[in-house]
């Protein structure tokens, strides 16, 4: 079989985008009850016309709002379950301390964000990104809404965080498989509105894969006594819960996931550790037709895991940071693409030219995973995304 495309497309990037200032500043008033929610919407819609712009000027096809109407990178999936509580200041007893996130927050005395806990059965009762996706489709012909890429949170992102036990009572799940089925249900019922909206492309954004890279995390995990599953044990049940959540999605549903390793205050990273220990279980097990992977800097590992890629599957290489302005070198980093298509051969027997068919190149995460931003600013994301675009138009010439 081959790898389905377009999408993904040769140039991508990941979803979000740097919010200008005037939207941060009327959205922190909208929440203090200064400024009405109209005019923030109507801020938004303009801003996400703006940005559409941008990136069509830039020659990307996979467009994105930027994710201008979210706080973090994970939106509103979790907080518009029934059964599902936010709370605004969440103990840090809530969570394994060892996460690699979590870690970070210890270590430089951030409150944790607000966070969204199971207190009762869970169910969907209505899509919370559909409205998001019908703005952006108004803005394209209709003949581009099947190119529209979509972000959305992992399933696995509230219960990985939280401490053996605490995800949800126990008097309302007796166990993990029940609700792991009712998350998957969820996003059942998300993907079918979603679809039937015209969504075509969708990218899981999961910092919690990467965890699995990270030696600091599996060291604190094998020390934490709670811990049921084993480290591997875990990777398999998240593997089959994505799995279920996609089960679903007719065979014209392109989706990805993103293995992100943080983005914090100034572009802090959070994990390290290359893909070698889950590349099996990543790219064989899990049923999604791209990845998304970093590779802006040696924490990710080298590029011999992607030699375990099948030949129906995609993977899209963030070489390019977008965490700091400071440009990359143009050779260096489309030797780097070509050096990923080399492992990518090798594993499928296929030659470079046909290995380069199943890839892509991106930064290698969104420039705005919370509101405030990474430590660039919109000319040098503007000069990031001209230069993924560059790459793509060099090494796959005339294709989108």
């Amino acid at each position: 079989m081959a790898a389905p495309r377009n999408p993904p497309f040769r140039a991508e990037h990941l979803g979000s985008l740097l919010r200008p200032e005037q939207l941060l500043k009327t959205r922190d008033a909208a929440e203090r009850g200064e400024v009405p929610q109209a005019e923030l919407t109507a801020l938004q819609d303009a801003e996400i016309k703006k940005i559409v712009d941008v990136q069509k000027e830039l020659g990307y096809h996979a467009l994105t709002d930027g994710e201008y109407r979210r706080h973090m990178f994970w939106g509103s999936f979790f907080n518009g379950l029934e059964g599902m509580t936010e709370i605004q200041e969440p103990s840090v007893d809530l969570f394994r301390h060892y996460l690699p996130d979590i870690a970070a927050f210890l270590e430089t005395k951030h409150k944790p964000a607000p966070s969204c806990v199971c207190t009762r059965k869970i169910k969907h009762v209505g899509s919370t990104y559909v409205d998001q996706f019908s703005y952006l489709k108004s803005l394209v012909p209709p003949e581009e809404v099947k190119n529209l890429k979509l972000t959305v949170a992992a399933p696995n992102w509230y219960h990985l965080r939280y401490r053996e036990g605490l995800a949800y009572p126990k008097d309302v799940y007796s166990s993990d498989k029940e609700y792991f089925a009712d998350v998957a249900k969820a996003y059942q019922d998300e993907f079918e509105i979603l679809y039937n909206a015209g969504l075509r492309n969708i990218q899981f954004d999961d910092p919690n894969l990467a965890y699995f890279c990270s030696e600091s995390m599996l060291q604190g995990w094998k020390e934490d006594k709670l811990n049921v599953y084993t480290a591997d044990e875990l990777l398999d049940e998240y593997i089959k819960l994505y799995n279920d959540c996609i089960s679903k999605c007719p065979a014209d549903m392109h989706v990805g996931v993103h293995l992100c390793r943080g983005n914090f205050v100034k572009s802090r990273h959070f994990s390290e550790g290359g893909y070698d220990r889950i590349a099996i279980k990543l790219f064989q097990e899990l049923n999604v037709n791209t990845y998304y992977l970093e590779y802006d800097t040696p924490r990710a590992g080298g590029f011999e895991p992607l030699k375990l890629l099948p030949k129906d599957k995609n993977v899209i290489v963030g070489v390019v940071t977008s965490k700091f302005p400071e440009l990359e070198d143009f050779g260096e980093m489309k030797q780097r693409v070509l050096d990923a298509a080399k492992f990518v051969a090798e594993g499928s027997g296929q030659t470079v030219q046909e290995a380069l068919r199943r890839m892509g190149v991106s930064p290698q995460c969104g420039f705005a995973s919370h509101s405030e931003g990474n430590a660039i600013d919109h000319a040098g994301m503007v000069g990031k995304l001209k230069l993924v675009r560059q790459l793509a138009d060099d090494i796959w010439p005339g294709e989108p």
